[in-house]
């Protein structure tokens, strides 16, 4: 496959230890129930409209407010699957194929698990096509909300692990 190399002026980097199996964080992405429980910062709520885990399958998620209604939140498609290891997806192709747009900023993000000791090294490389889409994600607020929804879905595996 293409080289994976992190490059520190376009890419924006997260990494955790999650106390489960890399089987179980696994299937929290894959499985659309366990997605919608932790893809969106809490309080705000995800609905899957689409997960199709395979390389070009589409990649769709609504969200919304209390007592709001959902409205779109991501479109993309996977490029990358290995099972239990390894997920690749963009928002620059839509989930039907078509170029896209997307706001606030154009990314490819990718989401490494390892077998840790402790769990599962959990390891997400979000790239950007320039320095201005990078910094833009962050100040956006990349870390804490990318932080946000990691902690989640490590509350969520960590509980089904303990459980």
């Amino acid at each position: 496959m293409t080289s994976t190399t992190h490059n520190p002026r376009l890419d924006l980097t997260l990494e955790r230890t999650i106390r489960a199996s890399p089987s179980a964080v696994w299937r929290a992405w894959t499985d659309p129930e366990l997605l919608a429980q932790w893809w969106v910062p809490a309080p705000m709520q995800a609905r899957v409209d689409r997960l199709d885990v395979q390389p070009g399958g589409g990649f769709v998620t609504s969200m919304k407010e209390e007592a709001g209604e959902y409205v779109p939140h991501s479109d993309g498609i996977f490029l990358v699957v290995e099972t239990e290891r390894r997920l690749v997806f963009t928002n620059v192709v839509d989930s039907s194929w078509r170029p896209a747009k997307p706001e606030p900023v154009s990314m490819t993000a990718e989401i490494t698990l390892d077998e840790h000791p402790d769990g599962t090294m959990y390891r997400v490389i979000v790239r950007h096509g320039d320095p201005a889409a990078r910094n833009l994600h962050e100040d956006l607020g990349f870390f804490e909300g990318w932080g946000s929804v990691t902690s989640a879905l490590a509350e969520l595996v960590e509980a089904e692990q303990a459980a």
